[in-house]
């Protein structure tokens, strides 16, 4: 992974700024709205895999991405996202590079659900899910 001078990814959940993660879920999300603090919480806690990028000047969390996963075959990619300051210089890519490609589930069935950003994810192999996928939509 190619990663952007002037910053670095960092999987140390006790590093992740929980305060930041919140910030951009609960008002720079579509995704995430609904969710109450606790909600985010919980999810963080309970995450198999997080990933952090940082300034290397600053220290601050300017994205993050996290997975759930049964820790041998199968992942969930959630809660991707690049602080819009800092976005367009490549740090999507790198974000989901370092966690399906560059970690422990580079050889799992990766899932996720966007409503944007598809160009992103099919140059890691995401698409449209095969024969053998089914789901349950969210009844909420």
């Amino acid at each position: 992974m190619t990663v952007p001078e002037g910053f670095e990814f960092d999987d140390d959940r006790d590093r992740v700024d929980r305060d930041a993660v919140w910030a951009f879920l609960s008002t720079g999300a579509y995704w995430g709205r609904w969710r109450k603090r606790a909600d985010v919480e919980a999810q963080l806690d309970g995450a198999w895999r997080v990933v952090g990028v940082y300034e290397t000047t600053t220290g601050e969390l300017v994205g993050f991405a996290r997975a759930i996963s049964d820790g041998v075959a199968l992942a969930y990619l959630a809660d991707v996202f690049i602080s819009e300051r800092v976005r367009g210089m490549g740090l999507g890519k790198a974000l989901v590079t370092a966690m399906i490609d560059d970690g422990p589930g580079a050889g799992f069935r990766w899932m996720l659900h966007t409503a944007d950003a598809h160009g992103l994810y099919k140059q890691h192999g995401f698409g449209p899910p095969d024969e053998m996928y089914l789901e349950r939509r969210s009844r909420r």
